[in-house]
């Protein structure tokens, strides 16, 4: 019987007989210029081994320097999560010996982590809060990247080659680890992608990290146990380890919770181990579990503690930003829009850049047929993000102005955007340049209408015969003579003058 396969307990019987007690791990990659411990680029995308130096690759007789920064999004994390920032704390050496790890130890934080005994209170579908209460927050590095070949799964497990990129290695991470969650029972799997949904989105509106959990920026280890009900003893865990996706941690969460009420009721037990999770919906067996001990964690030599002040860690306070999800509902309550569409604009990613443009002027219902509209066909044209496009929100709400002030139609203003997209300046400037503006100037669209309806008899006869509607024809037509340009209502008016 495979992993995939494995016999499953009935989700209903399992929270019927045991409750379920996780321990959410998430590791988050910090988007500092660089890295934790050296001057190297923290760039995503780069080829590989070319972001190295004689420090992130552990070589003799190099010794590290803190990143600044990275503290600093350390301190403005914790204070998010309503942590307690530790008057002093230090770096430990977590030993172990596997090949993305150059140094054979991970410069991390064991007994004395910067941030302590914090909480979130995380939304969910239903309109209430689950609060998840937070071990610690700490700072280390991120390890190299390996990439195995030969295998079915890219696994190590039947590959015949595995190739190594230390560009990741030393990238500055936060790790963020709960408190057991209890209590939660059929609902444990909801609760834990809420967590990391709302750990995702506070992270994004504190701006010290991108998030992107299909490119590793993010990645949450989950911890599942289970106790048969009314016993007080927690069951043996495991952990699912560097899961990369929202929805793959509730699946996770599942597939543990059914895997293992399988095992305790046929009579086995639970091994204490890591596993890995399959896109397909199922985890299998990776590792027995290290304990504390295992890694022979001593402190760094090489680093002196971290001592924040009170002053420092009182002017970081002042930046936290409001809770995005409290953001999101009275942004949604000020522009009248459903749950619905308030989900599909978090989900192109495209709210925060509808909401600066509306800061720049522009009215939410224009800012969202921009960005919710053309601008994301132009983003999935591109295969890039949204924020991504060189264009800025003060660019969109100039557009809107121009429409607004009668000097661009919307088809027209779609061309400019276009040129500001291409890179062609400004809005006005692209407007100019490209004679883009609505002609209002009666001479001109008065000569256009005397052609129109000099070619048209036809249409002028049924006009004059009351039927107004046809004037739509007359105005269509100096519309493409006009390349677009002409003011429609204007010509419309000059119609109807000429046919009374």
């Amino acid at each position: 019987m495979t992993a995939a396969t494995a016999e499953l307990l009935d989700y209903d019987d399992v929270v019927a007989r045991y409750e379920p007690v996780l321990g959410l791990e998430v590791h988050v990659e910090l988007s500092t210029a660089t890295k934790m411990f050296c001057g190297c680029a923290n760039r995503f995308g780069a080829e590989p081994n070319t972001q190295v130096c004689p420090v992130c690759l552990g070589l003799p007789g190099s010794l590290p320097v803190l990143n600044e920064k990275a503290v600093e999004s350390a301190i403005r994390i914790g204070l998010a999560l309503n942590c307690e920032i530790v008057p002093w704390c230090r770096f430990a050496r977590k030993n172990y010996f596997y090949p993305d790890m150059p140094k054979n130890y991970q410069i991390s934080q064991y007994d004395e982590p910067i941030a302590i005994n914090g909480h979130l209170d995380v939304p969910l579908d239903d309109g209430t809060t689950w609060r998840v209460d937070i071990e610690r927050a700490h700072m280390e590095e991120d390890t190299g990247k390996l990439t195995h070949l030969g295998s079915d799964t890219g696994r190590i497990e039947g590959a015949t080659t595995s190739l190594i990129d230390y560009n990741r290695s030393g990238v500055p991470l936060i790790e963020i680890v709960t408190k057991p969650i209890e209590g939660a029972g059929e609902r444990a799997p909801e609760i834990a992608r809420a967590y990391v949904t709302a750990l995702r989105d506070l992270l994004r509106g504190l701006g010290v990290s991108d998030v992107r959990m299909d490119q590793g920026s993010m990645r949450c280890d989950s911890n599942v146990s289970l106790k048969p009900i009314g016993r007080k003893e927690f069951g043996t865990r495991t952990e699912t380890k560097n899961v990369n996706s929202l929805k793959s941690v509730e699946v996770a969460v599942r597939y543990e919770m059914r895997r293992q009420a399988a095992v305790l009721e046929s009579g086995g037990r639970i091994t204490q181990e890591t596993r890995h999770f399959h896109e397909d919906g199922y985890t299998s067996p990776g590792r027995s579990k290290e304990t504390a001990e295992d890694y022979r964690y001593f402190p760094e030599p090489d680093l002196e503690p971290v001592a924040p002040d009170a002053e420092w860690i009182e002017r970081l306070r002042a930046t936290i930003p409001e809770l995005p999800w409290l953001s999101r509902k009275r942004i949604q309550d000020e522009w009248g829009i459903s749950d619905e569409v308030m989900r599909d604009l978090v989900n192109i990613g495209a709210l925060d850049l509808i909401a600066a443009t509306v800061e720049q002027g522009a009215s939410s219902d224009a800012a969202r047929a921009w960005w919710g509209n053309f601008l994301v066909q132009k983003a999935n044209e591109a295969g890039v993000e949204l924020d991504a496009l060189p264009i800025t929100p003060a660019q969109v709400a100039a557009v809107v102005k121009l429409v607004d002030d009668g000097k661009l139609s919307n088809k027209l203003a779609r061309q400019v955007v276009e040129g500001v997209l291409a890179g062609e300046g400004e809005p006005e400037q692209v407007m100019k340049d490209r004679g883009l503006e609505v002609v209002r100037d009666d001479s001109a669209l008065q000569a256009a209408v005397d052609e129109a309806l000099a070619a048209n008899p036809g249409i002028v006869e049924k006009i004059r015969g009351g039927k107004v509607q046809a004037a739509g024809a007359i105005v269509g037509a100096v519309m493409k003579a006009t390349k677009g340009q002409a003011d429609a209502a204007r010509v419309r008016e000059l119609v109807l003058e000429a046919c009374s």
